[in-house]
């Protein structure tokens, strides 16, 4: 049973007043696990995803653990190293030390490439008891002697899996290598592959292991439907979507960097106010759009799986699936982003025919049926979903082959579970009036 406070987890007074600052009432059941056992200083593997409230559970018992030892500070030698893949998470993760720590003389810094190196070697230079940081430009820097790892007593690995994705697990392993051995490493991943395990077989000593369900954190706060409509008409269906005014926030994901500058153009000509984030846009650029997203200039925000990672902007009312991930872990990511810390939130996922395999094993990964939503653009995709035919022969000009019938796939019927044929809703309508939601399998049975 989750602890109905944070004031039974071990943790020092200044850190349960600045909890109650941030309006942290109530510990997530990754926190109430993590945080006894990491003030105990014992090792820990989580496999945890976005929206868990995994930084809280790291970040505070090391504040806490540093706070009691008191170490003086030594220029390029901090006490604490988080490793994270990406700026955006690096910025987030610090800006979470910042807060709950605000009441302790403990300094964090945080390092990441895309900017000079200037400020950051001051920063450095003046003492930090905690260091937040990508492994490219920490290497780089530890290249340069201005930071060393003699003095690292807390290690922590965070979303070690999309470091693995990114190329980065050997520059981890030669900062791992470079640290001190009488340390505390934490290892969080949201799936663990080969490499993870075996690099976290390597440096944990004695692990505990806690395991967060991708599959309950999206079934328990999260409403998701699905409409299925052919790829060259999801445009014109988000658009009609970001019509309802209820989306007064919305993240929107694509496959590929290129996609993502399409679809916030043409968002952009239909008159909305939105940004796009990805990893070919400079890092002044990236923290504009973030802060014109968190700050509401910008109702929507298109954004890729990797460059999305440190998003962390409170009161995302919908996240959007214009294109399906071909890694279902990546949509436990994506729709997480709008349950933080408890809350619910609204998925929705344009799916089609193409990514029909991807629908399947995200449904099979996290144990749900999306809900099915019928719309004018549905009878277009059917269209596409079927096999072209050809006739088999002049003399058959008119007459399909019956095999080629009987080899159309059964999915094309799933729409049609309430007995009615052609389009559930009436154009004049629209795609938002109160669309008719209907549970179907992709084998066409009802659920």
């Amino acid at each position: 049973m989750t602890p109905a406070s944070f004031d039974g987890l071990g943790l020092a007074e200044p850190l349960r007043l600045a909890l109650k600052t941030e309006n942290y009432l109530k510990p997530t059941p990754i926190q109430a696990q993590a945080i006894p056992l990491l003030v105990e200083g014992r090792d820990l593997l989580g496999i945890a995803q976005t929206g868990t409230g995994k930084t809280a559970a790291f970040a505070l018992p090391i504040l806490h653990r540093l706070a009691e030892q008191r170490r003086p500070r030594t220029p390029g030698r901090p006490h604490a190293l988080i490793l994270a893949p990406t700026r955006e998470l690096a910025r987030q993760i610090d800006d979470r030390f910042r807060a709950y720590g605000r009441k302790l003389h403990l300094r964090s810094a945080v390092i990441f490439g895309g900017v000079g190196q200037g400020q950051q070697v001051k920063a450095l230079q003046q003492g930090v008891d905690i260091l937040i940081a990508t492994p490219g430009r920490l290497l780089d820097l530890y290249a340069q002697r201005h930071v060393n790892f003699d003095q690292i007593s807390i290690l922590v690995l965070d979303e070690a899996d999309r470091m693995l994705d990114m190329g980065f697990i050997r520059d981890v392993r030669k900062i791992v290598a470079a640290c001190r051995k009488e340390r505390q490493t934490l290892l969080f991943s949201a799936t663990m592959p080969p490499d993870i395990a075996k690099l976290a077989a390597e440096i944990l000593r004695n692990p505990v292991r806690i395991d967060v369900s991708p599959a309950t954190v999206t079934v328990d706060r999260i409403d998701q439907r699905v409409y299925f409509v052919p790829a060259q008409a999801k445009r014109d269906l988000l658009v009609e979507l970001l019509a309802d005014s209820a989306m007064d926030r919305v993240l929107v994901f694509t496959r590929t960097k290129h996609g993502a500058d399409k679809v916030c153009k043409f968002l952009r000509h239909a008159g909305l106010a939105v940004e796009a984030i990805h990893g070919n846009k400079a890092q002044n650029a990236r923290v504009r759009a973030l802060e014109a997203f968190r700050n509401g200039k910008a109702r929507v925000l298109v954004a890729t799986d990797i460059a999305a990672r440190g998003i962390d902007v409170p009161g995302i009312s919908h996240v959007i699936n214009y294109e399906l991930p071909n890694e279902p872990e990546s949509y436990v990511h994506r729709i997480g982003r709008t349950a933080r810390a408890g809350a619910g939130g609204t998925a929705l996922a344009f799916c089609d025919s193409s990514e029909r395999a991807y629908l399947r094993d995200i449904e099979r990964l996290t144990r749900v049926s999306l809900a099915v939503v019928e719309h004018r653009h549905t009878r277009a995709e059917r269209v596409e979903a079927a096999p072209h035919k050809t006739p088999s022969n002049k003399t058959t000009s008119n007459r399909w082959r019956p095999e080629r019938q009987a080899a159309a796939p059964a999915a094309k019927q799933s729409w049609r579970s309430n007995g009615r044929r052609g389009n559930a809703l009436p154009a004049a309508r629209g795609a938002l009036a109160r669309p008719r939601v209907a549970r179907v399998s992709l084998t066409g049975e009802s659920r």
